[in-house]
Parts: structure tokens; sequence; C-alpha cells
């Protein structure tokens, strides 16, 4: 059987009898929507994070939209992020009404170089996205400073670092919102799909929960109906559900450990593969790296892909294409050279498997093959 990149299965083998459980109870419940399961993972997950309030969306991208629309981004005005991240970034800014604007990432981290920050701020800018990517923070301590003396909000993208901490705070806690994806490759994932986002203040929680039900009032204050059917500002359907709260809850209570065989992992990976020609990942000062993604860099990346699958190695690309380069978004103006950092590791970065049920012998075989195709002296 091929190795692949990521893989669900021997982990529902190891939990299936706690989440079967747990999907039935909902079942039996006979509350489908914004119920008990939903109010409890909020809780849970918020209070893992350090912070007062959670508010379960239905995805992602949505967690970012709506974070953004309750942060006041309205059309014409500016969030800065990066060109190196998932699509979903960009495509809920200009979802919300604004106009991504980007600076470019560190080249060894991959995340946000804030030294570029202050200049890419405009009198139009409403938001700073930093994207906390592949399992580490972007270093908060150096970007917060910057957005509080502009008095311009911030929203994290934790999508990709769920647990990661930088000098010693959790990411999603380090701003005025924070928005996370629970799809199932997550490092919390859900088993379809979902989101939630996290904040210390009271009244971004309550536009959250209006956002995310039609623009009304106390939809889900243990009912899952609105006080009175009459939305107060205009909103949207998008909630999660209670099944996939409910599995939430059973892997949540797996995350600490999830994360310390994740860490493990990436440790084996760098003794075995450390005196290559390969990049391994680099965590920066003050980070604890949750390894979503166990992202190397070569310059001959495209020929290790193509003979490591003929060796049933299945590896992957976040990103191939920076988002300034695509198709959807050329009417921003940005161009080929704008950002070099970007673009380069865009031609030279790849994972490896990663996954806490990936086993050492797997493990192994990906290091031999690897050097194989790098014709390189590799241990394990």
């Amino acid at each position: 059987m091929p190795i692949r990149v990521w893989d669900y299965l021997d982990e529902y083998r190891d939990n299936r009898d706690a989440i079967l459980e747990a999907v039935d109870r909902v079942f039996r419940s006979g509350q489908l929507i914004l119920g008990p399961q939903v109010r409890a993972f909020e809780t849970e997950f918020a209070t893992y994070c350090g912070v007062s309030h959670g508010i379960g969306v239905d995805n992602g991208t949505n967690a970012l939209m709506l974070g953004l629309k309750a942060l006041g981004v309205a059309p014409g005005s500016e969030v800065i992020t990066v060109p190196n991240t998932a699509v979903p970034t960009v495509s809920a800014i200009v979802a919300a009404g604004g106009v991504p604007r980007f600076v470019d990432i560190d080249p060894d981290s991959y995340v946000m170089d804030v030294s570029l920050l202050a200049d890419a701020l405009t009198e139009k800018t409403a938001c700073i996205l930093p994207v906390h990517l592949f399992g580490q923070c972007v270093p908060m301590s150096a970007l917060s400073p910057i957005a509080a003396s502009r008095g311009i909000p911030v929203l994290e993208d934790c999508s990709q670092s769920h647990g990661a901490t930088h000098d010693g705070r959790t990411c999603g806690s380090m701003s005025d919102l924070a928005a996370f994806s629970l799809y199932p490759t997550k490092v919390l994932g859900a088993y379809g799909d979902g989101g939630i986002v996290v904040t210390n203040r009271d009244d971004l929680d309550a536009g959250m929960r209006r956002l995310r039900f039609y623009g009304m009032d106390s939809g889900d204050r243990g009912t899952g109906q609105a006080q009175a059917y009459g939305a107060v500002e205009h909103g949207y359907n998008s909630r999660l559900d209670e099944v996939q709260a409910a599995i939430l809850l059973v892997k949540l209570a797996h995350l600490d450990t999830d994360i310390a065989r994740r860490q493990a992992i990436a440790r084996r990976y760098e003794q075995a593969l450390g005196a290559t020609s390969l990049v391994l990942p680099r965590t920066l000062p003050g980070n604890t790296h949750v390894y979503y993604l166990y992202v190397c860099r070569h310059p001959e990346r495209d020929r290790i892909l193509s003979e490591m699958a003929r060796r049933d190695v299945l590896l992957n690309v976040s990103y191939p294409t920076p988002i300034h380069l695509m198709p959807a978004y050329q009417e921003y103006g940005y161009r080929e050279g704008d950002f070099p950092e970007s673009e380069r590791a865009a031609r030279e970065i790849f994972s490896l498997p990663m996954y806490p049920s990936l086993t050492e012998a797997q493990q192994d075989a990906v290091c031999r093959a690897l050097g194989e195709v790098l014709a390189e002296d590799v241990w394990i």
C-alpha cells in the first residue's frame, strides 16, 4: 500500500467505539443543531486555547470571513496577510468585502516576515491576518505592538497550528479574534467540515454568534432558536453541527497526546535526514512547533516527488503557487517577483507524511526512499 502524506483510518480504528458512541448520543438526543455538544466543544476548546469564548461554525473559511466582518472589515478596506498560504485565507478576505494586501515570508519558517509589516500598512488597513503556518506561530510578540500602535485589529489564522505556542501563549489567544479550521486533515480535525472562532472579547463573541445565525440575537443559548425571529443585522447560516462537535470532543481529549506524537515523528525525521541535502523545518525562537505538516525544501523538489511516487511514497506541496500569482487574484495588481521568498519557497518546498498514527516502519520506509532518491545516506 502507498504511504500517504495523511491518513485517518488507523486513528478511526483506535477511537471507533468512542466516536460511534458520541454520534449515537447525538442522534438519540433529539437535537441536531446548536445543542449541548456544540456548547461543550466551544467551552472546552476555548479553555484549551486560554480564552473566554468559542463560537463553532461550519468551516474554517467562514470562521475567517465572519471574523473579518465582526472586526469591521468593509468593502474596499485592506487586510494584510501573506501570499504563502492556503486559498481560503484570501478567499475569506474577498468574501468579507476586503482587499488582500501581502507581505513576504521569512525564508526559514515560511510565516510572515514581521519586519516588513509596518511598511505595508496604509490608511485603508482594517485588519492584520497573520497565518500560523505548518504548525508554528507568527512572532506575535513583534507583530502585536505594530498593530496596537496603529489601532488595527488582528485576526489570527490558526487553521494549521492548533496547540502551537509563542512565548508561552497558545495560538488563538494573542489577538482580537482567532479562526481555526477543523477540516479532517488538521491537527484537530472533524470527520467532515467544521471551524471555530475564539476570543476574549464579550462584544465579539456576541457579534460572531449573530453573524453565524442569520444576524439574530441569542440563537444558541440553550434552545437552538432565536429568542425573537428577527435579524438585527445581516447574517449567515454558518453553524457547527452537533455530530461533528461530538466527534471533536472525543478527539480534543487526545489533542496533546497527538501533538506529542507529531513532535516525536518530527524528531525522528530530523535524526534520519539531518545530514542530507534537504532543508528541514526550523522552529523560530519562542515557538513550540506542532507539525501539522513536516515541510522540507530542496531545489530538485519536482524530481524528488516524482521519484518518491514511483516508490509508493506520496508527498505533497503546500503551496505550489503563491496567492498573488493565481489567476483569481490578478486584479490586485501583483506580479512575479513582488514576493521573492514566497515564490522561491513555492518552487522548492514539499511535505513528508505526518500524522499521529504514522508508524516507525512507515517512517523508515519514507527515509530509505528519500536516501535512494537523493543518493545520500540516511540514519534509520
